[in-house]
């Protein structure tokens, strides 16, 4: 009798955990509509082959690099680890997470992160962190950098959090309650639309153009882990003419790159070199790249890459293979962009968060 009763407590409790976590699964946000960015740091743990280069930041890698580009003309295998406003402290434990399993040779970190120590919108730490696997990384991250009215215990049982969506549940919670669908091309996000550069608003001045020195701590400790490793630590800044990058920071980056002697690449400096356009090559009026101009910018940065240390494995007839089903990914939904473009124009905007 007793053992009849501990069978069917048993069952009771592995029942309310299934359902429980079904409800969860369901109510948190699948990101499969106008706002996809939240689906970009879990597809990462779908590879099957390691990268040579691993790029880390916010909208100013994932929206103005193209990993298929830099395959197809340089053999470069990447993956950009990006989400929305992705802080410095977030990068790093990302990286951290990420030297768990593969050891590339180059590691480009963009410094624009570097303006923004704390997180101002719980929305952005979620797009980062509900999709990151548990580890002692993503405890770490979110403790660092979680805003005062977010708690651990609600990224540990996310139903605490999104309890109260249930009313807000729409078909695509339904439909991608088992997988959702992939958005991104190792981690880039498309846009083949384009608006041109109109009136960018007036520079403003700052009271102070000194980097959190918290951020600085970060910044070190990638660099000192890329070290330890034996990898390659590139810094990059976008050619992004919106929000301004300020020389008093440039000279900032300047500086510490030359003192660890580091490659800084400022692509604002560069925009000639790359060929970049500004009325076809970005989709917001300057602030990312569209497809063209990161593609442009892809092969840019592919012979610096090289020069890291990456190599060009195009012979590697298994790599490849994975490649070119990628890049049919990738003409397929640059050609549908195209289509649904040149019908709609500027009426059809691909929303996104930044």
């Amino acid at each position: 009798m007793k053992r009849k009763k501990l069978l069917t407590l048993l069952a009771v409790v592995l029942c309310s955990v299934f359902l429980l976590a079904a409800l969860q699964r369901l109510l948190m946000p699948k990101y499969m509509g106008l706002v996809v960015e939240g689906n970009f740091i879990h597809e990462y743990y779908e590879e099957t082959s390691d990268h040579d280069v691993i790029f880390l930041g916010d909208c100013e890698v994932y929206e103005n690099i193209s990993p298929i580009v830099l395959f197809r003309e340089f053999g470069i295998t990447s993956y950009i680890r990006g989400s929305a406003q992705q802080l410095i402290a977030q990068s790093y434990y990302l990286l951290e997470e990420t030297l768990k399993t593969e050891t590339p040779r180059a590691v480009v970190f963009s410094v624009s992160a570097m303006q923004q120590y704390e997180q101002t919108n719980e929305t952005y730490n979620r797009m980062t962190f509900d999709g990151m696997r548990w580890s002692s990384s993503k405890f770490n991250a979110i403790r660092e950098t979680a805003m005062e009215e977010e708690h651990m215990i609600e990224y540990l049982f996310p139903l605490l959090r999104f309890h109260s969506r249930y009313n807000q549940l729409e078909p695509d919670d339904f439909r991608y309650f088992l997988r959702r669908g992939k958005v991104t091309h190792n981690g880039y996000y498309m846009r083949a639309d384009v608006r041109p550069v109109g009136h960018l608003p007036a520079v403003r001045r700052l009271a102070d153009y000194s980097f959190d020195e918290r951020a600085w701590e970060y910044l070190d400790r990638m660099r000192s882990l890329c070290s330890e490793k034996g990898i390659a630590f590139i810094l990059i800044k976008a050619p992004s003419l919106y929000p301004a990058w300020h020389d008093q920071w440039d000279e900032q980056i300047v500086a510490y790159a030359q003192e660890h002697q580091l490659t800084y690449i400022n692509c604002i400096d560069a925009i000639d070199s790359i060929g970049i356009d500004f009325s076809q090559d970005t989709y917001d009026g300057g602030l990312h790249m569209n497809v063209y101009g990161a593609e442009k910018l892809s092969r840019y940065l592919g012979p610096f890459l090289l020069e890291a240390g990456a190599v060009d494995r195009r012979d590697d007839a298994e790599l490849a293979a994975v490649w070119a089903e990628k890049g049919l990914y990738y003409d397929s939904m640059k050609a549908q962009q195209e289509e649904e473009f040149a019908q709609f124009g500027y009426l059809k905007q691909f929303k996104t968060e930044e």
